[in-house]
């Protein structure tokens, strides 16, 4: 059997997608599994009716890969995939849609207000700084309602500071996300199904050296220590994974999922955003999750395999 990795694409990510690709196909590699890598071009779809009988492992972050287009198209020609569907993975990946279906299923998430690009050209900025300002306080996290790897977010602490924040959000997309900030403690949460249910692995702790999780941090040696599993009390611990299983069933994810989350100094896990396509780069949380738990990457993705040829 033939596994086709597809890594690349032309959303932002991708060079962490290219190394999250070539990560999973050494690992699948040495496992034994015949794998071809290939990109998104006009050649996968002939490509993929050369491969009877092959299983796809989608290793795309952001705009194609988390968007759900092209596991619809997956769905479609009937190629089966690693990962959740398309519907799934349109749902998890846009914030403002995310964040209410989570918080519907008692999962606690911030407070949160999605804002056209329309509606703030035409309301006029001042008017929804002072609105924003009174309803959530600050500080407050601004980015975009549909990205990854922390592009376009930033932090602001004052009213003067969002006009340029939506700008940088708006750069990815026409609608941005408005979240009350938590303080405390940021973990993530990777959740593994490969044929048993939904198992939440050890959380992963996040200390950024800059004190920001940024794009830089994720994706630079040494910018960020992680520590597995997060210095946290073993019911705080327990909590973080039940609140990752949660969000996954909510949003209707299988296979794998990440979910990030924010552990509040009382210990209440407060979740903010969740991931249908985890990075497997040499910085990425997940396979730290896998280590943990007593896994490697090749030993994972050769079981999601077998689970859906």
């Amino acid at each position: 059997m033939t596994v086709i990795v597809i890594a690349g694409g032309l959303s932002h990510e991708r060079d962490v997608s290219l190394r999250s690709g070539r990560r999973v196909t050494v690992a699948l590699r040495e496992a034994g599994h015949e794998v071809i890598e290939t990109d998104v071009s006009p050649e996968l779809l002939p490509l993929l009716e050369t491969q009877p009988g092959a299983v796809v492992v989608p290793m795309l972050h952001g705009g194609l890969g988390e968007d759900g287009a092209l596991r619809d198209v997956l769905e479609i020609v009937g190629v089966p995939f690693v990962g959740s569907t398309g519907a799934a993975s349109r749902m998890t990946f846009d914030k403002s849609i995310a964040t209410p279906v989570v918080q519907a299923a008692g999962v606690r998430t911030p407070r949160q207000v999605a804002l056209p690009h329309d509606i703030f050209r035409e309301l006029g900025a001042p008017a929804i700084m002072e609105g924003l300002g009174q309803q959530l306080g600050f500080p407050l996290m601004v980015k975009p309602s549909r990205s990854g790897s922390a592009l376009g977010v930033t932090r602001i602490n004052h009213a003067d500071d969002m006009p340029q924040a939506l700008v940088e959000a708006y750069a990815y997309g026409k609608v941005a996300v408005i979240e009350e900030f938590i303080e405390g403690t940021e973990v993530s949460v990777t959740v593994l199904d490969d044929g048993d249910g939904p198992v939440a692995l050890p959380p992963v702790e996040i200390r950024p050296a800059s004190g920001i999780y940024d794009f830089e941090a994720r994706y630079t040696a040494g910018a960020t220590r992680f520590v597995t599993p997060a210095e946290l009390p073993d019911d705080v611990l327990a909590r973080a994974g039940e609140v990752a299983v949660r969000a996954h069933r909510a949003l209707g994810l299988r296979h794998l999922s990440r979910s990030d989350m924010i552990v509040t100094p009382e210990g209440e896990p407060v979740f903010f955003e969740g991931n249908v396509a985890p990075g497997m780069t040499e910085t990425s949380l997940s396979p730290l999750a896998f280590e943990a738990g007593g896994r490697s990457v090749g030993e994972v993705f050769g079981k999601l395999i077998d689970l859906v040829r």
